[in-house]
């Protein structure tokens, strides 16, 4: 039988023939590499038929040592190399179409790619250099350390550290690297040897070849921004390279559809990198260039279009750097990270507490321990439930590059950072965290090998022992370098569980028109009487997002000018499942006819005795009533059926009188005012069921006359 494959159209080889000829071209590829395989200097006596390539081969090595020096010393220094490495790339890379089997012109190559937000491309060249010439460089065991701990080769890498540890006898600092490299990789097998149960997946249809960094997602899960350096309007850099842009992109029906930039004047011809976005999307904290050193902005969402960024509080703003800010679940702190230009321990996360609103002042920063360690904290995100910090870092426990921990607030201090394990965390940069609501879904972003190119944006989904959620609406809630490291046992299993959550979300619209109506929603717990939170739907679209946490009757009032106000009432006990409630919300012009149930009036089981809970939706009706002096207005009780139907005209008559008089004792004119007893007349909903029943069980009023 003979064999398909070929190497000449007129001569069949049988497998046998076929093997032994594979086996000698590749002996023969191998020979040839062996003699070629040879360091080749950049000398004259090399390139004697061109010597004027030579030259210019040799002028770019200079120029690329001038940017590859200032690399370096800003990775010794824990600081940012910039754009160093990329032109000292530019220019290695002439003479490496000159001449590319020089063992130092490889690893110079491959230390800028590694330094680089693609690290995997620069492994090719750090074997070739040591495949060359081994002893080409200093760090060049350092280098193959950090390749083998990319490629999760733990006990390679600890060898070549160990070789490099010998020979580097230096009296710097340098020590330090190394020791955290070591601790990283025995760190490394550990996690990924007791791996967390989670997913971790590409966001595909938000990544490009370029970076994608800094999602940050609404409380909903129905919006998300992120920046990124793909072509833009603007002219890239000298290097090819164009600034960071801010993009959004909306989930429709499970599907991140395809990512725009913001509208509005946010982004600039500068990098404009996105840090936060508030819970219900209306601002956000970002960071760019002010006159040579980063400073924290923020932009609020008008209607359809986010505002000319505004620069923060100068108690947030130095004359260091700052970048990577994130709210407080309250609103009243701001976090973010600050670097000091006279420690070498790169950023650390700091901390202001608001002092005026209306002036937008903050107080003096404050530095956030333990979570700060001696090489570069942040970013930072804060979770809704006011106890759990996700932060990253090049330090703590990591297991290389940046990793992501998570802190919690115990007693009004936060706790020892604790490493959230592998996947989520690779021997790569691995940083950014924006949680969902419930804890169950995150997204980061990790220039991990395998993604689109460079940075990329990834949901994580922890699957652990909890129970999957009941509703597929739960899935839309939201919801590189080194210090000593401890042999130790690795952190227990991070709990990913949050205080519970209501996410009550929807849209305010014309009952008659459907159009979208900008109002003020202002909630109340019912039990104090106190406003916990007051802010306005989007002008463009009606939208609103509110989190209400567990173990409070909330009243929820929503007011437009022109219209009755509407309000509902939350009663969410302590241990209540998070849940996920979407409302569209319609708004009745004040007209003859116009009613509305007021959902946030109680009375006492089977009685006309107004609760205390009542008075802050009864004081909203009081107030519409001053507002308006020409209302007149009907209070009606309505009943369910169960009972008979004499007792319940009567409670309901004598419930809308105790709403009258207690509007009389307020100043309100009897005139303007009728009270009602329906009984169980008027039904809304079916009496058929115990939800159905709570709905008719109301008090209502109508305008009579306006």
């Amino acid at each position: 039988m003979q064999d398909r494959f070929t190497i000449q159209p007129t001569v069949v080889f049988n497998t046998r023939t076929m093997k032994n000829t594979i086996f000698l071209i590749l002996m023969t590829c191998c020979v040839s590499w062996s003699v070629n395989a040879q360091n080749v200097d950049f000398k004259s006596a090399n390139f004697k038929d061109d010597k004027d390539g030579l030259k210019k081969a040799t002028e770019a090595i200079k120029t690329g040592d001038g940017f590859y020096d200032l690399g370096n010393q800003a990775i010794f220094d824990t600081k940012e190399p910039g754009l160093n490495y990329h032109l000292a790339l530019k220019e290695y890379e002439k003479a490496q179409a000159f001449n590319p089997n020089n063992a130092l012109l490889n690893f110079k190559i491959g230390v800028c790619h590694i330094n680089s937000t693609t690290p995997y491309r620069g492994f090719q060249f750090i074997e070739k250099a040591q495949q060359l010439d081994a002893d080409c460089d200093p760090f060049l065991h350092y280098y193959v350390g950090v390749m083998k701990q990319y490629q999760g080769k733990y006990s390679d890498a600890l060898k070549a550290y160990q070789t490099f540890e010998n020979n580097y006898k230096k009296s710097d600092n340098f020590s330090k690297f190394v020791s955290q490299r070591k601790g990283q990789c025995k760190l490394g097998e550990q996690y990924e040897r007791n791996e967390l149960r989670a997913w971790v997946d590409n966001m595909k249809e938000l990544n490009t070849d370029q970076d994608e960094i800094a999602p940050s997602i609404t409380t909903d899960g129905a919006e998300i921004v992120f920046s990124s350096n793909r072509a833009n309007k603007n002219t890239p850099n000298e290097v090819g390279i164009y600034d960071f842009d801010i993009y959004s992109s909306s989930m429709v029906d499970g599907v991140w559809q395809k990512p725009i930039p913001l509208k509005g004047s946010v982004n600039s011809p500068g990098d404009d990198v996105v840090n936060n976005l508030y819970y219900d999307g209306t601002k956000m904290l970002l960071h760019r260039d002010n006159g040579g050193h980063l400073d924290i902005y923020e932009s609020f969402l008008k209607g359809l279009e986010w505002s000319e960024p505004k620069l923060m509080h100068y108690n947030i703003n130095s004359k260091a750097n700052e970048r990577y800010a994130s709210y407080d679940f309250d609103n009243y702190r701001i976090y973010y990270a600050r670097d000091n230009a006279n420690r070498s321990n790169g950023y650390d996360i700091m901390n202001s507490g608001v002092e005026s609103f209306k002036e937008r002042t903050y107080g003096m920063g404050v530095m956030v321990a333990p979570v700060n360690s001696r090489f570069n904290d942040g970013p930072v995100f804060l979770h809704l439930d006011g106890e759990t910090m996700y932060m990253a870092s090049e330090g703590h426990e990591s297991m290389g590059g940046y990793d992501i921990f998570v802190s919690k607030k115990v007693n009004g201090t936060w706790s020892k950072p604790v490493n959230m394990g592998y996947p989520i965390n690779t021997p790569y940069d691995d940083f950014f965290f924006a949680s969902t609501a419930n804890g169950k879904f995150a997204y980061i972003s990790s220039n991990r090998e395998g993604g689109e190119g460079g940075f990329d944006v990834y949901k994580v989904t922890f699957w652990g022992p909890e129970k999957q959620p009941a509703i597929v609406t739960e899935d839309y809630l939201l919801a590189s370098i080194i210090m000593p490291m401890k042999d130790g046992e690795v952190e227990a299993t991070v709990e990913v569980k949050k205080k519970s959550l209501t996410v009550f979300k929807g849209l305010t619209v014309d009952d008659m028109t459907n159009k979208p109506v900008e109002a003020v929603i202002e909630i109340t717990d019912n039990a104090t009487g106190k406003i916990i939170q007051n802010f306005t739907t989007n002008s463009a679209t009606g939208k609103f997002i509110i989190s209400l946490n567990s173990g409070k009757n909330y009243g929820i009032a929503v007011k437009a000018d022109g219209y009755l106000f509407h309000s509902e009432n939350f009663d969410i006990p302590n241990g209540s499942a998070d849940n996920l409630v979407d409302k569209e919300i319609r708004l009745k012009n004040i007209k003859i006819g116009s009613k509305i149930a007021l959902r946030n009036i109680f009375f006492d089981t089977g009685k006309s005795t107004l609760r205390s809970e009542s008075n802050a939706e009864l004081e909203r009706l009081v107030k519409l009533m001053k507002d308006v002096p020409s209302l007149k207005i009907e209070i009606s009780g309505h009943t369910d059926n169960t009972g008979s139907a004499a007792l319940n005209d009567k409670l309901s008559q004598e419930r809308a009188e105790a709403v009258v008089n207690y509007l009389k004792s307020k100043g309100i004119a009897s005139d303007r005012m009728t009270a009602m007893g329906y009984g169980s007349n008027r039904p809304i909903a079916s009496n058929a069921t115990s939800e159905g029943r709570q709905e008719n069980r109301r008090t209502e009023f109508e305008i009579k006359g306006n």
